[in-house]
């Protein structure tokens, strides 16, 4: 990539916005930064605020599974230390300052074959939401070039939160079967010109930096081979976006990333296994990174013309002046990329996503 200073900048929203409902997400950033956006998401309001964890009720209510006995006599994971700070009262309610329940089990017995997965409700979630924003829009109140965003996690962010270790290689294609048809069926719904499905990276990057199990030995090439799958999906007419994502629960990280490197490595290794180009590649990139040793990987990224780069380097903590710093250091290293925050803003206090949105608008 070869740098660029571009006077204004494309803007992202990574998914959750964390607004009342989607009505509200779109009346609030429809005006607000339509002019400068490609896409917009519902928000992910409401159970879908918490990201992946509301889907423990697919294997609670499934007679297949049942709570892992040693992680409930521990009160708890043996081994979750940097998964954030969320516990169930029963489905899709989650209280904050406690630990994560116990991950699920395949009860002894069950034939991986008899396995079911019921309904996620991602298809569900989208059609109703596209329906407002289709009202909203012929009423005037959101842009009409806007075309609707739709954020998932992979299967893999499944299986770290809520399977034990040991049944993840049997859990992941059977959960990744019913993902994928609501993927489809979402597709099949909403018309192609007017969809866009990102991909939520987050639990493949911990396995890329070491700090998540991967039950496969080659975990670099297995990171790939999944995500290659996840793409491949999407048809081609519908944009599909990658957001490499290092979390946000409880405002951190579940590691700083060092630099880009590793980021830039999984974008150059997934393109070689599409036969198509990303719409848009997202990296976040954490609050006190405004040094050019953060940014200089960014020279190797491998960006096809038709793939839009998104650093995710606004902060509301420093506001106007520290995104501008950011995004100078960025600037000597990447072209035309464009702006977003690290990470959905969803599990942050709503009182806070007022200013959020203004740094993205003003920078």
């Amino acid at each position: 990539m070869k740098p660029d200073s571009p006077s204004a900048r494309e803007v992202l929203l990574v998914g959750s916005v964390g607004l009342k409902d989607c009505d509200e997400v779109f009346r609030s950033v429809g005006p607000l930064l339509g002019g400068r956006m490609k896409r917009i998401p519902d928000g992910e309001t409401g159970p879908r605020t918490s990201w992946v964890s509301r889907l423990r009720f697919a294997l609670e209510d499934n007679p297949s599974f049942e709570d892992d006995p040693e992680e409930v006599a521990a009160g708890g994971r043996i081994t979750h230390p940097t998964e954030g700070t969320r516990t169930w009262k029963g489905p899709s309610v989650i209280a904050r300052g406690a630990p994560p329940p116990p991950r699920m089990r395949l009860k002894a017995g069950v034939r991986p074959e008899g396995v079911r997965i019921g309904r996620l409700g991602y298809r569900e979630a989208a059609i109703d939401s596209y329906r407002r924003l289709c009202a909203l829009r012929d009423q005037g109140a959101v842009p009409k070039h806007l075309r609707f965003q739709v954020s998932l996690p992979t299967a893999a962010a499944f299986l770290n939160a809520h399977v034990v270790y040991e049944h993840h290689a049997i859990v992941e294609p059977i959960y990744r079967r019913q993902l994928f048809l609501e993927v489809e069926e979402i597709c099949e719904t909403i018309p192609h010109k007017d969809l866009a499905i990102q991909w939520d990276v987050s639990t493949e990057m911990g396995q890329w930096e070491g700090v998540r199990h991967a039950y496969f030995p080659d975990v670099k090439a297995g990171v790939i081979e999944r995500l290659a799958v996840h793409c491949k999906l999407v048809p081609r007419d519908v944009e599909l976006g990658v957001h490499l994502c290092y979390g946000s629960y409880g405002g951190r990280h579940w590691k700083e990333p060092e630099s880009a490197a590793n980021m830039v490595e999984v974008h150059n290794r997934l393109i070689e296994e599409l036969d198509r180009p990303l719409a848009y590649i997202h990296m976040p990139v954490p609050v006190n990174r405004d040094d050019e040793a953060y940014f200089a990987p960014l020279l190797g990224l491998k960006l096809d013309r038709r793939t839009k780069l998104f650093l995710g380097l606004v902060h509301d903590s420093d506001g106007i002046e520290g995104t501008r710093a950011r995004i100078a250091a960025a600037a000597k290293y990447a072209g035309d990329f464009g702006i977003a925050a690290e990470c959905g803003f969803g599990r942050r206090p709503p009182e806070t996503i007022p200013n959020l949105l203004r740094v993205h608008s003003e920078v």
